[in-house]
């Protein structure tokens, strides 16, 4: 029999998976040895090439400590001109790097200069 296709929403479960695994700071490998995986499954789980199944997304939800249903967040999300969701941006370790950063900064004076020194960099990419 066949295999099912990944649906959008198995790609959005997987996207999310990434995005709390960065957050928390875990290697795809440290999520994998806690859910007694391998890590390419994990990277399938995330790349929504293979669907998990409920009991594993609960599993999953427990070692990242995150709600179970904060998984499926983001299925409407709007996008920006260029068509990427803030969460496909959040799953970019670059990105949720550069925002964990500019968090760290308290003077609104300083927040602005950073965002006009990166939208200044913009067309020279």
């Amino acid at each position: 029999m066949p295999r099912k296709p990944a649906s959008d929403m198995d790609k959005i479960v997987g996207r999310n998976i990434k995005v709390y695994r960065l957050v928390k700071g875990l290697s795809q490998t440290e999520l994998a040895e806690s859910l007694g995986v391998t890590f390419q499954q994990v990277q399938k789980y995330e790349k929504g090439t293979n669907r998990v199944g409920s009991g594993r997304l609960y599993q999953i939800s427990t070692v990242l400590d995150v709600p179970l249903m904060s998984f499926f967040d983001g299925g409407g999300a709007a996008t920006s001109p260029r068509g990427v969701s803030p969460f496909d941006l959040l799953a970019d370790p670059l990105s949720l790097k550069l925002i964990q950063a500019f968090a760290e900064i308290s003077n609104p004076r300083t927040r602005r200069k950073v965002v006009a020194l990166v939208e200044a960099m913009i067309p020279l990419v």
